[in-house]
């Protein structure tokens, strides 16, 4: 069934935002169209966010609303991939459930894919970015370090919040990898990419689930999955420490008649012996790092698992 418009809206712990969301979803799509859908994932939500997913699907059948409750919390990149796996519109549209992201930017979106029949995809990027300013610099940094050091390039400031046609959400299904960077898989893939601004709104309630630490870690990922920097890194420093080791002959050399100490000489070569393992740790580190990403993706278990599904189509499927 093939639909107009999909909204795919991960939920952790959103309790006190779903049925606003909704309301504002309806407000927007009035000026655009009637024949869209709602797929809401609960990634494994810890306060009444299943419950009020539940209360919607049940009392709102104006609307087609899908519920993809998850066993637990796979993280919003599995929540997004399996929002993905639910979709029957024709454009489909990655939006968060907080209302920092306005829908009536989801309309503008699919209007611009309504008009321009080349354009297969658009990304919203924040025309002013409202975190402290340590966050701020700290995304800006990771940008223009991944943009520069990988293959694919990187729309500066770009978040999920953009709306693709079916044929790119196909795409993505087809590339199953379970450690995803969503911002990168996007850029991958290629299709013809346009960028808009959009008003980061405040958080209707609750806080934010991307603490400093968090974005720390999918930095990570987004590095470890779009370049091979880090594996490169033992080669450049094998280059630096076999000059070191030329420069250090030399001085030895020159300084021969002068070394009467051998305290003083034998806590140098001591220095550099701990130099040298420290470096060789930390390239075994770096190497260890990817084998462990290896050794999850080869288990090929699955991305998420849903505990229950909820359609407009009142089938309901469990997986125990």
């Amino acid at each position: 069934m093939i639909i107009k418009h999909s909204l795919i809206v991960p939920c952790y712990n959103e309790e006190g935002n779903v049925e606003k969301f909704l309301s504002e979803v309806k407000k927007a799509m009035l000026e655009y169209t009637n024949d869209y859908e709602i797929i809401f994932v609960n990634d494994g939500s810890t306060d009444s966010t299943p419950k009020k997913l539940r209360e919607i699907f049940d009392k709102n059948k104006d609307v087609k609303i899908k519920v993809i409750n998850f066993s637990r919390n796979f993280g919003k990149e599995a929540a997004m991939y399996a929002g993905f796996t639910k979709v029957s519109g024709k454009y489909a549209t990655v939006i968060d459930a907080d209302l920092q992201q306005d829908p009536k930017y989801a309309v503008e979106m699919a209007k611009i894919l309504d008009e321009n029949p080349e354009c297969d995809m658009v990304a919203a990027y924040q025309s002013e970015r409202k975190e402290g300013k340590v966050i701020s610099n700290l995304k800006k940094i990771f940008y223009k370090f991944i943009d520069k050091f990988s293959d694919v390039d990187f729309i500066s400031d770009a978040s999920d919040f953009r709306t693709m046609r079916y044929n790119v959400v196909q795409t993505i299904l087809s590339l199953p990898e379970y450690h995803r960077f969503s911002k990168g898989i996007f850029s991958w893939i290629g299709y013809n990419t346009v960028s808009i601004p959009y008003e980061v709104k405040q958080r209707e309630s609750g806080e934010t689930k991307w603490g400093l630490k968090k974005l720390l870690k999918y930095a990570l990922e987004g590095i470890m999955a779009y370049t091979n920097l880090p594996l490169k890194i033992p080669y450049f420093l094998s280059i630096i420490l076999f000059l070191i080791s030329i420069i250090l002959v030399v001085v030895f050399i020159i300084l021969d008649r002068n070394l009467s100490d051998a305290v003083f000489a034998g806590g140098y070569i001591a220095a550099l012996c701990v130099l040298l393992t420290s470096l060789v740790l930390f390239s075994q580190g770096i190497i260890g790092t990817y084998v462990s990403k290896i050794h999850t993706q080869v288990k090929d278990r699955p991305i998420f698992i849903a505990k229950e599904i909820l359609t407009y189509e009142l089938d309901k499927e469990t997986d125990n």
